[in-house]
């Protein structure tokens, strides 16, 4: 499996030569409840609204993109991620639900914003109609994806969700149009011309594959900003029993 982008912003995806599309149907029997998908998350108008307004509220205090391209890409590497690892089909859709809801919460504030985000999320995913242990795997998931708090894979959705988010590291995010007024955030994320997650299902191993202008950012200065993070994906990686690699312009450093 290959989960990634390419410079530009352009995605990349590839699971055992499938494509999974997300559909809202409804349980055989009486008293069927919906199925929550990934496509019914993305046309309910209230989580529209409010994926929107945190991109906004991030952009107006000079934070990079977290609007429409990070919340799918995420969630498409998060689906990703667990199929190519053999989780079920419906495990995976919780992880694409969670990616793509997951920054919500800073439409609330940037602090704290992964726990906001789940109690928004709970909101949201319960007047849907989405069964309450299902909601509860979402709501976990995006609680403990915040570095700030040095989030936990408390189960296999919340890791796939960790290594999703934490794979986003590309030019494309950069708003500010000024690079000689770049913060170190701008810098290393506009040096970022290439970022690809491989899962090897055979290896157990998740690599991290970045390559990286160093005339714009050293290397040193990712480690500065992301060591706090890239420890989160190696817990990550490990609660799904691989292990963690990153690799900067070909060169393995973890």
């Amino acid at each position: 499996m290959t989960a990634g982008f390419l410079p530009g912003g352009e995605e990349e995806y590839l699971v055992r030569g499938r494509k999974y599309k997300g559909c809202c149907d409804r349980r055989e029997g009486r008293g069927a409840v919906p199925t929550i998908t990934l496509e019914r998350v993305k046309q309910d108008p209230h989580v529209d609204t409010y994926l929107s307004c945190s991109d906004a509220c991030l952009g107006a205090i000079g934070y990079t993109e977290h609007g429409y391209r990070h919340a799918n890409l995420v969630a498409r590497i998060a689906q990703n991620i667990m199929l190519r690892l053999g989780y079920s089909d419906r495990e995976a859709e919780l992880a694409a639900i969670a990616g793509y809801l997951h920054d919500i919460g800073n439409m609330v504030s940037r602090h704290g914003h992964g726990q906001t985000g789940a109690l928004l999320a709970w909101h949201l995913l319960t007047r849907m109609g989405m069964p309450p242990e299902e909601v509860a795997v979402v709501v976990s998931a995006i609680g403990c994806h915040d570095p700030e708090d040095v989030g936990q894979p408390v189960h296999n959705v919340a890791a796939a969700l960790i290594l999703a988010d934490k794979a986003d590291v590309h030019r494309s995010r950069v708003r500010n149009p000024d690079v000689s007024s770049f913060d170190i955030h701008d810098r290393v994320n506009y040096a970022v011309k290439h970022s690809f997650l491989w899962v090897d299902d055979k290896e157990r191993a998740i690599t991290l594959q970045l390559e990286i202008d160093t005339e714009i950012s050293p290397v040193m200065d990712y480690f500065e900003i992301f060591l706090t993070r890239m420890i989160m994906c190696r817990r990550a990686a490990s609660f799904l029993g691989c292990d963690f690699g990153l690799s900067i312009n070909d060169v393995k450093l973890l």
